[in-house]
């Protein structure tokens, strides 16, 4: 199916006049992109759709808060567009494009600065992983490496299987979600991972479903095309207000994904990137949130752990009591901090981890205090 690509909310049929004027103020500063298969799934009759909300720019994207790289990808790049951050994982930014632009992006200062971070030739990269052989993943990600034509893709994909200490190359795509189409039209797409995706060494599809309703039909077809072509695939979402902080709506999420063999995997705190405090969620309140939706569900889909994706590593929010919040380094860059546990004094009004100033004292269980910081 050939799809129609918009990159002006003036292309937006659905929206009137008045609408595309005030939102073109908000397009001025972060880029609006979409397909008319996506924006098909928003009901138009209800300014509160979630797909909606996903993918069409808001007037509250202006609301001076948060920075542009909240978890400073910066810090731990290594060589232009690979990042090293996790002793065991390499990071390679191969685009600056993507089906549709979330709102929520937490990387949307690629698409403010075309270019800027992301490599084009992997040959420098690649000679970084070959010398690390402590690198035992790679994952793809950008933008969305599924936009770029199976015959750009591949080479990239073939080079990281040549390097033998790489067991896990890992695709982060949004695309199985905003255009199935890009896996259920390429047969070469299937080819190429049925060749690379082998018994001893799989690629993994790091899909994000953010609602059920974006499992259509064709969505549900394109991932058992990835499946039956020998590819793992999971699903990882942020908790965003007014898309998915129901937990009927996530538990609907959860237990659809793990009927069609695509379990979930983190459910991330909404980053506090500019322009994306309209979707975030105090911590404790999506903690709840998420137990709740667990609680409605069968263990295989259950499985995803709700993480903060901080500067110093994934941070796990592991549990509260009335006066406690427990988080858990479940990666870290620093390895020595992996499995440490920290305990603060509730902050209901917390949106990130470093809003968490007081530290726990006093605690009747045998863990290390921490202190959040940058």
């Amino acid at each position: 199916m050939k799809l129609r690509y918009l990159t002006g909310v003036d292309q937006i049929d659905a929206l009137s006049p008045e609408e595309k004027i005030l939102l073109q103020k908000v397009e001025e500063k972060f880029a609006f992109r979409s397909n008319d298969y996506y924006l098909s799934l928003i009901d138009w009759d209800d300014p509160a759709d979630p797909i909606r909300r996903i993918a069409v720019p808001d007037p509250m994207e202006l609301e001076e808060s948060g920075v542009l790289d909240p978890s400073r990808e910066s810090n731990y790049t290594v060589a232009p567009g690979l990042q090293h951050k996790y002793r065991e994982t390499a990071l390679l930014l191969v685009s600056d494009m993507c089906g549709t632009f979330c709102r929520f992006c937490f990387r949307k200062r690629l698409f403010m600065d075309r270019g800027a971070e992301v490599t084009r030739d992997v040959t420098e990269e690649i000679e970084y992983i070959r010398h690390h052989p402590e690198i035992t993943n790679v994952l793809l990600t950008g933008g969305d490496p599924l936009i770029m034509a199976t015959s750009k893709l591949e080479p990239i994909v073939a080079a990281i299987r040549g390097i033998e200490h790489v067991g896990i190359i890992r695709i982060g795509s949004k695309m199985p979600a905003f255009s199935p189409y890009r896996i259920l039209d390429d047969p070469a797409l299937p080819e190429m991972i049925r060749k690379y995706s082998t018994p001893e060494k799989r690629i993994y599809i790091m899909a994000q479903f953010n609602h059920p309703r974006e499992l259509t039909p064709q969505a549900v077809e394109a991932l058992g095309i990835l499946l039956s072509a020998g590819a793992i695939v999971v699903n990882q979402t942020p908790i965003l207000r007014g898309v998915n902080d129901d937990p009927a709506v996530l538990a609907d999420l959860f237990r659809k994904l793990s009927f069609i063999g695509v379990p979930p995997y983190y459910v991330f705190q909404c980053r506090p990137t500019l322009g994306n405090r309209m979707f975030q969620v105090p911590v404790e309140e999506s903690y709840a949130i998420i137990e709740a939706a667990k609680a409605q569900v069968s263990g295989l889909a259950k499985r995803a752990r709700f993480v903060i994706s901080h500067a110093t590593g994934k941070i796990e929010v592991a549990g509260l009591t009335d006066e406690y919040v427990f988080f858990k380094y479940h990666q870290a860059a620093d390895p020595e901090k992996i499995g440490a546990v920290m305990v603060f004094r509730r902050n209901p009004e917390a949106l990130w981890f470093d809003d968490y100033a007081e530290p726990a004292v006093d605690v009747p269980v045998p863990v290390e205090i921490g202190e959040a910081s940058g």
